[in-house]
């Protein structure tokens, strides 16, 4: 009888290879090709909804198969228990301004996403996934052991079918069980890519915490041997595009981590996350992140001396685990009244891109308590 071959297999990496040993080229945003120009409020807190008493922000987006565009927007009650609802957008000569709100879609209903004295369903993002045929949402469940990423999917919009908490797969070379730490940021890339070990793959950003002091006291932060610091930043997971077809379940199973970006630049030096999926664009994938300043007072609690501001990213078309491109500045900062006063001032934090004839606009969340929105335009090639 003869032995089948064994499938090749990408040899483990070292921890050190997984990590960018050189920064990538930066420039500052208004050298970057891409910029971004406020336009103002789209969704503010509806008076008398006790959904909304502590904000509307964050949102996810997608198109229901009418083609109309909605939002997907975190709406936090008393107590900061969050919701998803859902909310179409209102275009003004092909602008958004204003929505119709259309419901709830999620509430902190599964033993997942509530805790002792706390709860919610917070921060989709909303991937269309073409080759699936789904909308597919990522969103912050807020459970007994803190914030961990969980995934749900659709057909339109409306119905959702929780497929439950990601599960991360062991890397010898990471030498760490993801699955013991907080994730957040996260977000699934619009089209297959080929992962590192050369299988057509669904990418999707995530961004772990290691702050397992705050859920066994005197645990401390600890993460893995081999970064370069302890600080939030962006990672990439794969999920092998045929299982995900054979079974949707797939998709909470990610694998291959690979180290994308950390804090590099002043307007970072706490710590970044990824926002709305990437963007195909002619350099790459366009990633808008945040990047946090100030003073963080517990990884979890609603933070109070910090500003949030964005900035963009350029990852390699073929190796998106590879940066080619970031801004040193921000691409958009808290300056309008409604960015820099609320729930938790000073914040603006992109969330979802949708495209309305042609133009790109960026919805992004303003100091935890309103929704605004910016348009996002091509520039001139950085010189």
């Amino acid at each position: 009888m003869t032995p089948h071959a064994e499938p090749s297999r990408e040899a483990p990496a070292p921890m050190t290879a997984l990590l960018r040993t050189a920064p990538a080229p930066a420039v500052e945003a208004d050298r970057f090709p891409y910029r971004l120009s406020r336009l103002g409020v789209v969704m503010s807190p509806e008076e008398g909804n006790p959904h909304e008493v502590e904000g509307v922000l964050n949102p996810g987006s997608g198109r229901t198969p009418d083609g109309r565009l909605h939002l997907l927007p975190r709406l936090v009650a008393a107590g900061n228990v969050s919701r998803i609802g859902l909310a179409e957008v209102v275009l003004t000569d092909g602008v958004p301004t204003g929505v119709r709100r259309d419901g709830l879609l999620m509430e902190p209903d599964r033993s997942w996403e509530r805790g002792v004295g706390h709860g919610g369903v917070e921060d989709p993002r909303v991937t269309f996934v073409a080759a699936l045929g789904l909308h597919v949402m990522t969103y912050v469940a807020y459970g007994p052991l803190g914030p961990r990423t969980a995934v749900a999917t659709s057909s339109d919009l409306r119905t959702w079918t929780r497929l439950g908490p990601v599960l991360y797969g062991y890397d010898d070379a990471l030498d760490c069980d993801l699955n013991l730490y907080p994730n957040k940021d996260t977000t699934f890339f619009p089209e297959p890519v080929t992962a590192p070990d050369g299988t057509p793959s669904l990418a999707v950003l995530h961004r772990p915490m290691w702050d397992l002091g705050e859920m066994v006291p005197g645990e401390g932060d600890q993460p893995p041997t081999g970064l370069p610091d302890d600080r939030g930043s962006i990672w990439i997971a794969f999920v092998p595009l045929a299982e995900a077809r054979a079974d949707v379940r797939a998709l909470v199973h990610w694998r291959q981590h690979r180290f994308v970006a950390g804090p590099e630049h002043p307007f970072e030096e706490l710590k970044i996350g990824g926002g709305p999926a990437p963007l195909r664009v002619p350099e790459g994938w366009l990633l808008l992140h945040h990047g946090v300043t100030g003073e963080l007072v517990r990884a979890f609690a609603q933070q109070k001396k910090v500003h949030y501001a964005a900035g963009g990213m350029i990852l390699h078309a073929e190796r998106p685990w590879e940066v080619v491109l970031r801004t040193s500045t921000p691409l958009l900062e808290a300056v309008t009244a409604e960015e820099r006063s609320g729930i938790v001032p000073n914040v603006v934090f992109p969330t979802a891109i949708e495209t309305v004839d042609d133009v790109h606009y960026v919805f992004y969340g303003m100091a935890d308590s309103k929704i605004g929105v910016a348009r996002l335009d091509r520039t001139a090639d950085p010189a």
